[in-house]
């Protein structure tokens, strides 16, 4: 089936894409993205790591209904983290799409 030089081969080449691999997940935990909701009057900033760096509520919604500003809220929460998500899968799967035999849709680490 696989001779030493072949398995050799594979092996290095697995290291490699497992360096490659982690060296990606760290940058994105510094590659941020931004969710808005009612038409950017809440604004959240998170990492794809899903760190949130900065919440920005426009002042007219501070007089308004607590529980509308509260859907924002959580409405602007849920537009980053899709974006964070959509941002790790798109970086991942560049560097997955050579590897052959992976179902798609894996996710790594294993």
């Amino acid at each position: 089936m696989f001779n030493k030089g072949q398995l050799a081969g594979l092996m290095k080449q697995a290291q490699a894409m497992q360096d490659n691999l982690k060296k990606a997940q760290d940058e994105l935990a510094h590659v941020e993205v931004e969710g808005e909701a009612g038409a950017g009057l809440v604004k959240v900033v998170m990492t794809c790591k899903h760190d949130v760096k900065r919440i920005t509520i426009d002042p007219s919604l501070l007089a308004e209904d607590k529980d509308m500003l509260e859907d924002l809220v959580a409405a602007a929460f849920n537009a980053a983290v899709r974006k964070a998500e959509d941002t790790s899968q798109e970086k991942m799967g560049k560097l997955t799409a050579g590897m052959p035999g992976l179902p798609g849709g894996m996710k790594f680490p294993f």
